[in-house]
């Protein structure tokens, strides 16, 4: 008779904890979704602020770079582009891997080119997201 209640206690924590992992598995993907939509507002705002013929912050920063203003109008291309790919979901892992590889350029720009250490810390943050949502999205290691 004990055995009995042993084997459906098993059985009971089994099924509970495929109903946990399913609970948890739909949080995370809800929790990508809301910081994709961030980082797709981000970057379709700042992408779309490097078009701005008024936009002087982008403009001296770029010819402080010195690679030519033509630079500043790919990066705000890939930036809108990307964050219209980053909310299409077969397109949003290798939008994510664009972004991030992105904003490694801007963190090394900032360092070495710039020599602003500071200001390598805000691209910093978005490029954390960015590889967690490129990993989860399928872009993770092949198994």
């Amino acid at each position: 008779m004990a055995e009995n209640w042993v084997v459906s206690y098993v059985a009971l924590s089994r099924a509970e904890e495929v109903t946990v992992k399913v609970a948890w598995d739909r949080v995370l993907n809800l929790t990508l979704w809301v910081l994709q939509s961030l980082l797709a507002v981000m970057f379709l705002y700042f992408g779309a602020s490097k078009f701005s013929p008024h936009g002087l912050f982008w403009i001296e920063l770029f010819t402080r770079i010195r690679i030519g203003q033509w630079f500043r109008y790919f990066t705000g291309s890939l930036e809108v582009i990307c964050a219209v790919l980053l909310m299409i979901p077969r397109t949003s892992a290798i939008a994510s891997a664009l972004l991030a590889c992105t904003m490694v350029g801007a963190i090394l720009t900032h360092l070495f080119i710039l020599r602003d250490g500071y200001a390598a810390v805000f691209p910093g943050f978005p490029l954390l997201i960015l590889i967690a949502v490129a990993w989860k999205r399928g872009l993770g290691p092949v198994r």
